[in-house]
């Protein structure tokens, strides 16, 4: 085992041995940073209280997941229970272990919500929940202290540039056409995924030791499923794109206003959501699902749509119902 990770092992089964009872409020919080969970609540904020909050909430989750996946390619290192038979794991993943996405994403998203709102109980509360989120999966086991401390870094350097660069890089893009603008989101996905493609090239030739596999299979029953598949890089790339695209028309629209009667934002909620998992449950059952090329492009357009549907054909369809 690696030294950089052999410390980490300790604190985890310090952690596990305070009890089972500890299960259920552990994958609670854990949920609490799933890109399910975000999935409902950016397009929540988007609809019912605040188009640009929501959008920025989304664009800054979506950027973060394409990074940490290039990032887990490029460092290629284990999950706890991939390596230690010592580790109990209450629950798995196939991809690689650092930076943690989970540590990453809670620290971009609640850690951008504490700067964008300035109310110090919210602050608080974001603070609280990064850090038992960040726990949560040490306590489950799928996370060493050294992936959460890389992804509190990465979602940190994330954080910051984004704050800084929002305004400047929005006055620039504002000045330009529509479609320029969209194909500008386009080229950015696509680099997300180009990146990620040039990491798995670098990197082919490190295999996956067969030890970690071995270990992985007493939890997952079909064994370590390759964790260089792109499947999570091209769906958080996707969905950057058709969010960002679909942000580029509703501005441009301007008809929308996220306020209103609390029916009025139910009702919204209620059909935006149904949109929602009409595309993201019709178009899975649509489209193939053998990791090849064609998989990997229907992939990337059921995802653009999801974001195009949350950013702009949602709020299209409120305003058109009179719930907007």
């Amino acid at each position: 085992m690696s030294p950089i990770l052999e410390w980490g092992i300790p604190i985890i089964k310090w952690l596990q041995a305070l009890g089972d009872w500890l299960v259920l409020p552990m994958k609670l919080f854990t949920y609490l940073g799933n890109k399910e969970f975000y999935i409902l609540v950016a397009p929540t904020v988007l609809w019912c209280f605040d188009a640009m909050l929501g959008l920025r909430i989304g664009l800054l989750l979506l950027t973060s997941g394409s990074i940490n996946n290039i990032l887990k390619m490029t460092f290629g290192l284990p999950r706890p229970y991939w390596i230690s038979k010592d580790i109990k794991a209450y629950a798995w993943r196939p991809t690689f272990g650092l930076p943690s996405g989970h540590a990453q994403n809670a620290l971009v998203i609640w850690g951008g919500l504490s700067i964008w709102l300035r109310k110090r109980w919210l602050t608080i509360t974001c603070i609280l929940l990064i850090l038992l989120i960040s726990v949560s999966r040490l306590y489950l086991g799928v996370h060493f202290p050294l992936d959460i401390l890389g992804g509190w870094l990465f979602g940190a350097i994330l954080l910051v540039c984004f704050v800084k660069l929002e305004k400047p890089i929005g006055q620039r893009l504002s000045a330009l056409k529509p479609g320029i603008q969209i194909l500008i989101a386009f080229l950015v996905s696509l680099a997300f995924i180009g990146l990620g493609l040039g990491v798995n090239a670098l990197t082919a030739e490190r295999a996956v030791p067969q030890a970690w596999s071995e270990t992985a299979s007493l939890v997952q029953p079909e064994g370590l499923v390759d964790p260089r598949v792109l499947d999570e890089l091209i769906t958080a790339s996707g969905s950057l794109f058709g969010l960002a695209a679909g942000a580029v028309l509703l501005f441009r629209w301007g008809r929308f206003n996220a306020r209103g009667p609390w029916k009025q934002r139910a009702q919204r909620y209620f059909v935006g959501v149904i949109g929602l998992l009409t595309l993201y449950i019709g178009l899975k059952l649509i489209f193939p699902n053998d990791n090849s090329l064609l998989d990997h492009v229907l992939r990337y357009v059921r995802y653009a749509a999801i974001g195009f549907w949350a950013s702009y054909g949602a709020p299209r369809l409120f305003v058109r119902l009179g719930m907007a």
